[in-house]
């Protein structure tokens, strides 16, 4: 039997119920959609306007600054965590990690172009931290700040007794090249100060934008209550361990530039002091902004530079009365200048 020519049309009703649900979700979605537009044309004109200020500096100021930067970074990391609830205090490991792996690339592979050495020390920290993740993240408190320690001191111990690693001494590291551009003698510094600020600018961002997500708000409420997450149906677990995966590429990214701004990498990269350090600069910000994280490694490098050239043997003491100073006045930390108290 031939078939209908022209079959009956089948009149297509809506879901009233769907129908409602993308009306109520549509000005959620503009509104996200409006927020991360905003937040990308903040970090361009950001980005823009360090990068004319860093062409006007002087080298000693763009220097500085580079290195603030590159710090910022493994501290951003801590600060993912710290909102957590989980302080580590041996992020040095990983940052010593992207120092290592950057400088081992150059001098054995020959592998020169920045961008990709700074690709390569993050995804170095990554490879190395991956493996601790999720035994640190059945730990809390004290227990996973003495474990994250544990572990960068047996990476200093390591690096302090292989001799091809360079010994107590590291080694060198020459002047990469971007895009296979040698960099000029005179404008070095200044692109490397680009690089590492373009890389910081992203890694806020993206951040930022994590943490906003869902599970940015889950890992606020596994510092809240763990075993109400835990009944929700999330992990607890989960999250703090890519929180710490996370972490360490951002502290592989930042020893990567460090080391490619000094020339030189050694253990100290490693050393629980310089962890300590990272820690000071993100309790300094607090965990309520990405930005507040770099103006404090700003804020740490001006007072360590200027301290120890008027007061050489009493620079730490100036350190830690500028800390005292600010848990004092300012306890939710640096961003809280800025932030809404609705946020915290």
């Amino acid at each position: 039997m031939a078939a209908d020519a022209n079959p009956v049309a089948i009149p297509f009703e809506p879901d009233p119920a769907a129908a409602a649900m993308v009306e109520a979700t549509t000005p959620v979605i503009r509104r996200a959609l409006g927020v991360g537009t905003r937040r990308v044309a903040l970090a361009l004109a950001a980005f823009a306007l360090l990068a004319a200020c860093g062409w006007v500096f002087p080298r000693w100021l763009t220097f500085l600054l580079t290195m603030a930067a590159g710090n910022g970074l493994v501290s951003l990391g801590i600060v993912g965590l710290m909102r957590g609830g989980v302080v580590p205090f041996g992020q040095g490991m990983v940052f010593a990690a992207g120092g290592y792996a950057t400088a081992l690339l150059y001098n054995k592979l020959g592998f020169t172009d920045a961008i990709g050495l700074t690709l390569a020390g993050g995804v170095a920290a990554l490879i190395l931290a991956a493996p601790f993740a999720p035994l640190l993240s059945r730990y809390r408190g004290i227990f996973f700040a003495t474990l994250t320690l544990a572990l960068s001191m047996v990476m200093y111990g390591l690096l302090m007794k292989l001799d091809t690693l360079g010994g107590s001494d590291g080694f060198n590291v020459g002047r990469p090249t971007l895009l296979g551009w040698k960099l000029p003698d005179e404008r070095a510094g200044y692109l490397l100060y680009l690089l590492t600020i373009g890389v910081a600018t992203a890694a806020a961002v993206a951040l930022r934008t994590a943490f906003d997500s869902t599970r940015g708000l889950v890992t606020l409420a596994v510092r809240e209550n763990e075993l109400r997450v835990e009944y929700l149906g999330a992990s607890a677990r989960r999250a703090v361990a890519i929180n710490f995966v996370v972490a360490a590429f951002c502290a592989g990214i930042g020893g990567a530039l460090v080391v490619l701004s000094l020339g030189h990498v050694e253990p100290n990269f490693s050393y629980w002091t310089t962890s300590g350090e990272f820690v000071f600069v993100a309790i300094l910000a607090g965990w309520q902004s990405v930005v507040a994280v770099f103006v404090a490694s700003t804020v740490l490098e001006v007072v360590r530079s200027f301290s120890s050239a008027y007061f050489p043997n009493t620079w730490q003491l100036a350190l830690g009365l500028f800390l005292l100073f600010v848990i004092r006045f300012l306890p939710r930390g640096i961003g809280s200048l800025w932030t809404p108290r609705r946020h915290h």
